[in-house]
This record gives C-alpha cells, structure tokens and sequence, in this order.
C-alpha cells in the first residue's frame, strides 16, 4: 500500500509540477472554452484524454509499443498549440441557444482529446519508466501513477473553471475576451516550445 500511495504522489506531482508545464498547458487550452455550468461537457473532454493517455501510458510502461521520446517532446507542444487555435474559433453562444457554441462540433473536439491523450501518454511513460528502473512488478506502479495523474488533471481543470467562474460570473467579463487570452497566452507558451525544441532543430539541419 505504502508503495502504491507513493507512486500515486509522483503521479500528481507529475502533471502539476510547474517546471514541466507543458500538459498542464495542454489541459488549460482544453478547458478554456468552458465554465462551471458546463461541468459535464469538461468532464466527457477530460475522460476522453484520460483514456488516450492511460492507453499509451500502459503500453509503452509495458514496453509494448516503441517510440522516439525526442519525437514525442516535440509533438506535445504541438497538440497544445493546435487544441488552443481551435479555441480562436469560439463564437459565444446566445442566452436561449446553446450553452456552448464553436466551428468544430463537440464530438470532434472529444476526438481531438482523445487522440492527443494517446501522445501526452508517452510522455507520461518516460517519466514513469525512469522511475521504475528495473523493477519486475509495474502494473500496480502503473495504475497508482496513473491515478494520481488523474487526481493533478482534475486540480487543474477546477482551477481554470473557478478562475472562469470568478471572471466572468462574478466580474461579468467577456467570455470571447476570456477564451482568446487565456487561448494566445498558452499558443505563445507552446510555440516556444516548439521553436526551442532540440529535436525540431536537428531535423531541419537535416541531422
């Protein structure tokens, strides 16, 4: 039990740790576009991650599926800059029409979840694996870091929509106003990474 809690730790210290931003840049941009009153809407978007991450978490933990981590790195900041230019194609909503409103259809943002959960998974599994060394026994690591990834993701996802919730519930903000900062703030973040990207600069020197 003892080992099982400390793994569940380094999962959430994991994703919220501060100085690894990237998913929760990842996680900011997804929830953007959302406030409180969408809880279930932000809770189907954020379940659709976890099952992409937790697959590929899994797999690649379980050294199932191969990969380059260089190639990795460089993919996350592009799946954050990718989900936050969709954000730019909000459109705020009427009163009686629906709570939410954007170019894209709902279903197809759950995609967009999903299928950049399965990225972000990789990148959990390099930190995961360093952990695990050689260790035989992994599933119950596995599942514990996993757990705890999800426990940091719903800490951060609360944040921004208290922060929504404060601004645009309490000091009547432009919701569009919101969605397009919070939006261009984490694009400019992500687009560093990515010029900054060591990987992305080999393969352009042609190296």
């Amino acid at each position: 039990m003892e080992d099982f809690l400390i793994y569940l730790r380094l999962g959430f210290d994991h994703i919220t740790d501060p100085g690894g931003y990237d998913h929760i840049l990842f996680v900011i941009a997804l929830c953007a576009v959302y406030t409180v009153q969408q809880w279930r809407q932000v809770l189907i978007l954020v379940t659709a991650f976890t099952i992409g991450h937790s697959i590929t978490l899994a797999l690649a933990t379980l050294q199932l599926i191969k990969y380059k981590t260089e190639l990795i790195e460089l993919l996350i900041p592009i799946t954050i800059l990718i989900t936050a230019i969709t954000n730019f194609f909000f459109r705020e909503s009427k009163p009686r029409g629906p709570v939410i409103s954007q170019s894209s259809t709902p279903i197809g943002r759950y995609i967009l979840a999903l299928s950049f959960g399965l990225i972000h998974g990789m990148g959990f599994s390099n930190y995961l694996r360093s952990l695990l060394g050689r260790e035989a026994a992994i599933v119950q690591p596995l599942l514990a870091f996993n757990i705890g990834l999800e426990l940091g993701q719903l800490v951060i996802v609360s944040l921004v929509l208290a922060v929504a919730y404060f601004l645009l519930d309490i000091v009547k903000s432009r919701r569009l106003r919101w969605v397009l900062i919070v939006s261009g703030v984490v694009a400019g973040m992500a687009l560093s990474l990515i010029i900054n990207n060591e990987y992305l600069h080999e393969f352009m020197q042609g190296k």
